[in-house]
């Protein structure tokens, strides 16, 4: 089985840009360099085995494609949707956020 591109939104993206400009100014460059490579373990993760996600979200928030993938050695979580193609990275939130809140709405794009 081939693995699927894991595509990250704007949003996704934006996530992952505050999430390592923290780890630089607090934590360091090797710090910030070990979330980057978790991300990129977790990405190829999900790719292969989409289904690994727990859907817990999806019924919590009405989003029934929704997955939730925790990061190895961090406090965040990805959430995606498996599509036919791809895999569509919605967020990369810290488990401290409000879910629900930085979830909401987010399903039409």
């Amino acid at each position: 089985m081939r693995a699927k591109a894991v595509i990250p939104r704007q949003q996704a993206n934006r996530d992952v840009d505050v999430a390592v400009s923290y780890y630089l100014s607090e934590a360091g460059e090797a710090v910030a360099l070990r979330f980057i490579h978790a991300l990129e373990k977790a990405y190829a993760h999900i790719g292969r085995h989409p289904a690994a996600g727990s859907p817990r979200y999806a019924h919590e928030l009405n989003l029934p494609a929704l997955r939730a993938w925790s990061l190895a050695g961090y406090p965040f979580t990805l959430f995606y949707v498996d599509n036919p193609d791809h895999i569509d990275l919605w967020r990369v939130l810290h488990n401290q956020r409000d879910i629900p809140a930085s979830m909401q709405a987010l399903d039409n794009g």
